[in-house]
């Protein structure tokens, strides 16, 4: 098992003058950086472009400055930028103006892990990475639950990295809930995973069985509404998280409880095994990487084919109507 941080652990003292940059103000930047600040943490400040963010950023009350500037006068640095920008974006506004002893903070260890942005030796790199949507981040704060991080120290050139990033956790609201010491490795497998293998699992099962349905002559509302446009999907997924995967069944009726454990036992699970363990290996060589920079570099081409061919299955276009069937009859 991990080692997990929680309260108890953490000095937010250690981090209370440092200057903090956050770079990257969108949902995630937004909700960390209000967080901090109303754990105490006095100097926040933004990096960013003349966008939206860049005026939301000003409006709730941290100095805005561009990329480079925010860079040259952090002590500590959150990466908050989609993994595609951020390697250019550091070699090109961020790079050049860290000042020896600087904390790097990462939200996922993509390009770590793949070495597309490799900071200096004599730099702090850490990830405190929360496993929580911003508005959850933010939310969970100010209820005082708190939610779940990955907490990673991969390079510690001052010999604090890792009180620093326990005492970020703690200034996020997460050691409520719990910070989990994990790898840069193990954050962008897990990641990765979950969107190359768990959910085109899913989506599969899901498409799969809306065909079925559709030509058995069932309505395509009952069919999307019982698989996931009720959301009881989402209720049950809440349940499995508060009591287990098992353990939330008794839930359900027990001809439902009956129904799930013995057809969950003969399912055949060599396919999916072998479907999971092709996408790790992809993962893990670097393979998936490198063919996501080809296709970044052909203008996206295949990711736009892509959407066209998820758009065009009978799922896809029924779902429009059928929302609107089941919300008074008004498009949304």
């Amino acid at each position: 098992m991990s080692k997990v941080y929680y309260d108890k652990d953490g000095n937010i003292d250690l981090i209370k003058d440092k200057v903090i940059a956050i770079i990257g103000y969108g949902n995630q930047g937004r909700s960390q950086a209000l967080n901090m600040r109303d754990s105490g943490v006095k100097n926040i400040i933004v990096g960013s472009v003349h966008d939206a963010s860049w005026n939301t950023a000003n409006d709730d009350g941290f100095p805005v400055y561009s990329i480079p500037e925010a860079a040259k006068k952090a002590d500590i640095i959150f990466l908050l930028l989609p993994d595609e920008v951020a390697p250019d974006i550091y070699v090109r506004d961020i790079a050049p103006n860290l000042h020896s002893g600087a904390v790097l903070n990462f939200s996922s260890g993509y390009n770590i892990t793949y070495g597309f942005i490799k900071p200096a030796a004599d730099l702090d790199v850490i990830m405190v990475a929360p496993r929580m949507i911003g508005k959850g981040v933010r939310e969970t704060y100010e209820n005082g639950t708190g939610f779940p991080t990955f907490l990673v120290v991969n390079q510690d050139a001052t010999g604090h990295a890792k009180e620093i990033a326990i005492a970020l956790a703690k200034a996020l609201g997460s050691t409520k809930a719990g910070a989990i010491e994990v790898t840069f490795n193990d954050e962008t497998y897990l990641d990765l995973m979950s969107e190359q293998a768990i959910w085109p699992l899913i989506m599969n099962v899901m498409v799969t069985a809306f065909n079925f349905f559709e030509e058995k002559g069932l309505p395509a509302e009952a069919i999307l509404t019982e698989m996931y446009m009720s959301k009881e999907p989402m209720v049950m997924m809440e349940k499995m998280a508060d009591v287990g995967l098992f353990k939330q069944l008794p839930m359900h009726s027990r001809t439902s409880q009956y129904g799930q454990m013995s057809r969950f036992q003969k399912v055949d699970t060599t396919y999916m095994r072998k479907f999971i363990e092709e996408q790790y290996n992809s993962i893990v060589s670097g393979a998936f990487a490198q063919e996501w920079e080809h296709v970044k570099a052909d203008n996206m081409k295949e990711f736009n084919e892509l959407w066209e061919q998820v758009d065009e299955l009978p799922i896809s276009k029924v779902e429009a109507q059928v929302r609107k069937n089941l919300s008074g009859g008004e498009e949304k």
